[in-house]
């Protein structure tokens, strides 16, 4: 499996976004907004993400390693790391999860929360998503989109919506991310799929994701085109045009102008 791998932050901010890929593995993490709002940690989302991404790679350096027993022994070993911070505060830091792993003939995925995998087949694509999140205080997320970004009324907005959905984040009645706590890695969607007949896999995250299913600007074969001619650079390249059309997010509501973007692009 070859694997490309590219990240961008969406502004000035540092970069939320992580991802890694190995030649029988590709991993997107994509850390949660805080929306400046406390997290009981002193460490930070990147922090998070990159002792988060780091682990999980060493804990599936071996193939039989299931991947949820890896991302409950990363989730374990990154809890274990800052045991000073408040790791039961509800915003403690967390991240979405995506993994494509290459195992003989078969393709294992995990997908915990909204980063998408998805596979190029002779019949069409097929998306691997976890968007148990969208059922979340949908109410509160129409508010945050009826104003523009940048906005002391969108920024208020969102502080009401995240602080809520902290209240449900990793509950039963809720959704899951990983975060502090390795039960989550059970909670995340699992399966196999034959390699035959898989012409390529992008694993992304909704930073890079969303040029088709939020904006509506691309199909997937017009993504999989732009990572075979330019990769992920030109992919997200091409999500920051379409953005740049709508810097306040008129045409597409949205949490913020540009997100962070991460992509792994695996061809054989």
């Amino acid at each position: 499996m070859r694997v490309a791998i590219d990240t961008q932050p969406g502004g000035t901010s540092p970069n939320e976004d992580w991802v890694a890929g190995t030649p029988t593995l590709a991993v997107v993490l994509d850390g949660l907004s805080t929306a400046g709002l406390d997290t009981g940690c002193r460490h930070g989302v990147p922090w998070y993400v990159a002792h988060l991404g780091g682990h999980l790679v060493a804990a599936l350096a071996d193939p039989e390693t299931p991947l949820a027993a890896g991302l409950a022994s990363a989730l374990e070993r990154v809890a274990a790391l800052h045991p000073e911070c408040d790791l039961s505060n509800p915003g403690t830091p967390s991240a979405t999860v995506a993994i494509l792993r290459q195992r003989e003939s078969f393709l294992d995925h995990l997908v915990l929360a909204d980063s998408p995998i998805v596979l190029e087949e002779a019949g069409g694509f097929t998306v691997l998503t976890d968007l148990r999140v969208d059922e979340v205080v949908p109410e509160l997320r129409a508010e945050v989109e009826q104003y523009e970004t940048h906005t002391t009324e969108h920024q208020e907005a969102l502080r009401r919506f995240v602080t809520a959905q902290r209240q449900t984040r990793n509950t039963p009645t809720g959704y899951w991310v990983a975060g502090s706590d390795a039960e989550a890695a059970a909670h995340a969607l699992v399966g196999s799929t034959s390699a035959e007949g898989v012409r390529a896999a992008a694993v992304l995250s909704d930073g890079a994701s969303r040029l088709v299913t939020e904006y509506g600007m691309a199909t997937w074969s017009e993504v999989f085109a732009t990572l075979r001619a330019g990769g992920p650079q030109e992919l997200i390249s091409s999500v920051r045009k379409v953005e740049a059309t709508d810097p306040t997010g008129r045409r597409w509501p949205r949490y913020k102008s540009g997100d962070d973007a991460a992509v792994a692009f695996c061809q054989w």
